[in-house]
């Protein structure tokens, strides 16, 4: 757009130095860069001046096998009257805490609720009177897209990263080394840099509005932040209300996946998911799904993408048999299977 804009005027200013007006000045690349780079700083410090009294360092008491031990993280304001989210492993063996924001303010916090499943967490602070942040929409991310990441990595308050949406609709495997105890579905891969501490930080829009909570360090370069759209909002809302999420479970992890032209004319849809990994002694095992298998329908509803799936596990299909339409080796194949309750 730029080249089109400086030839365009180039033209203009021909056109107009030969009927005798001033011709416009045409910044050398060397000057449109500089003038770039002023935007994206603009935006990013904007960004943070916004978020940064509604992000909190918090510190909190967990219960280990060699007795209290202090665990550090980040939690982002959400309503002027005292609830906090943060990642539910950041909380985890843990009911109370402090919440310190940079403004001075610290006050004890206590645990409302948690969701392994998706990694999210309330906390309730005492004596409200928070600044919240705005919620935005992850669904609306763009790959490319730029975002910023504020938190306390390895307790250093209000730090703050900026980078990219590098990827969207990843699943995140959980757990002991034994294996995956649980997959975080959808989260949003970023490369602003994450390191310890920034987990239940805000992941933030150039608009200032909170799209994800930063939950895990991937690799060097790629960190991941659990989305905020519907469905993680029910998750909050629900948290908030009963202090818990009973969830059913499938036991994959999935990524996206176009579907064949001739499958997707079929279907009238464009995309499934590929399951990418089966965790062991799930029930997706024990009704022998498999990796490479693309799932393109669960209980009669078509899914698409990685939120479809994980809006299909309520707790009402807890114990239920249902029916999954995959496509393996190039035919359709119905699987049953019963699924279980996330523990």
């Amino acid at each position: 757009m730029s080249s089109r804009n400086g030839t365009g005027a180039g033209a203009e200013t021909g056109g107009a130095g030969a009927g005798g007006a001033a011709p416009h000045a045409v910044l050398d690349p060397i000057e449109q860069s500089a003038v770039a780079l002023d935007a994206y700083s603009r935006t990013v410090i904007a960004v943070a001046e916004a978020l940064s009294g509604s992000v909190a360092n918090l510190q909190v008491r967990r219960r280990t096998r060699r007795g209290q031990a202090m665990g550090a993280g980040s939690g982002v304001a959400i309503s002027a009257d005292g609830f906090v989210v943060t990642s539910a492993h950041v909380v985890e063996g843990s009911g109370h805490g402090v919440a310190a924001f940079s403004d001075g303010q610290e006050t004890p916090v206590s645990v409302v609720g948690s969701d392994p499943l998706s990694d999210l967490a309330v906390l309730r602070a005492d004596g409200g009177d928070l600044s919240p942040a705005t919620l935005g929409d992850a669904d609306e991310l763009r790959v490319g897209q730029l975002v910023v990441a504020i938190g306390n990595p390895n307790g250093f308050a209000n730090s703050v990263t900026a980078g990219v949406v590098s990827g969207l609709g990843r699943s995140l495997p959980v757990g002991a080394r034994g294996g995956p105890r649980r997959v975080v579905e959808n989260v949003i891969q970023t490369d602003a840099a994450l390191n310890p501490g920034n987990s239940g930080g805000a992941l933030v829009d150039g608009a200032g509005r909170v799209v994800g909570i930063n939950t895990a360090l991937a690799g060097i370069g790629l960190g991941l932040a659990v989305p905020i759209n519907d469905a993680t909002r029910v998750i909050i809302s629900t948290l908030i209300r009963d202090g818990r999420v009973r969830r059913a479970h499938i036991g994959v992890a999935v990524t996206p996946r176009p579907l064949p032209p001739r499958v997707a004319q079929r279907l009238g849809r464009r995309a499934g998911v590929q399951i990418m990994q089966v965790i062991e002694e799930s029930p997706a095992a024990a009704a022998g799904l498999r990796r490479g298998d693309l799932l393109l329908e669960l209980d009669g509803e078509p899914v698409t993408d990685a939120s479809d799936l994980q809006r299909l596990m309520v707790h009402e299909r807890i114990g239920r048999a249902v029916r999954a339409l995959v496509l393996r080796d190039g035919r359709d194949r119905t699987i049953e299977l019963t699924l279980d309750e996330l523990t």
